[in-house]
């Protein structure tokens, strides 16, 4: 979303909140690739009308008694439609991390940086450290008790 706030903004960026209605309306009414499904479907159980779509002169609206129900039904498959592909993406992301990473190998008393993954800014510390391996917990997963002091 930054990038495309940041095409429509001005020069200097300093009008991107005047832009942000149109990025989340087109946000919101965009299939994304994860669900394969349009946010706004998801949320009401119909397509959005959008602004160049033909208007229809008079709107009448059946009083259906079942539309709650129907409503409620198309939404449950809808979700459920979307978490099978979250999840298929999911495995897909992952085998795709998995095939070109290996497993770092420690040992005892190896002197080593631990990546800070909550930075707030560019110029927040990346690395936290030094801190030295004093046990090895698990073999597979590669968990490690790290002591904040070398000395």
């Amino acid at each position: 979303m930054d990038a495309k706030i940041a095409a429509l903004s001005n020069e200097k960026r300093t009008n991107w909140d005047e832009k942000l209605p149109f990025v989340t309306f087109n946000y919101n009414t965009t299939i994304h690739r994860t669900t394969n499904q349009i946010p706004f479907e998801l949320i009401y159980g119909r397509k959005p009308i959008l602004p160049f779509d033909q208007q229809q002169p008079l709107v009448t609206l059946s009083q259906d008694p079942e539309h709650k129900t129907k409503l409620n039904q198309h939404l449950s498959v809808l979700t459920e439609q979307a978490k099978a592909m979250i999840l298929g993406q999911q495995r897909k992301y992952r085998e795709r991390y998995d095939r070109y990473r290996t497993n770092p190998i420690y040992k005892i008393n190896d002197i080593i940086l631990v990546k800070t993954l909550n930075k707030r800014n560019k110029f927040d510390i990346r690395y936290e450290g030094p801190f030295k391996i004093t046990q090895q917990l698990e073999k597979k997963h590669l968990s490690y008790n790290i002591l904040r002091s070398i000395h």
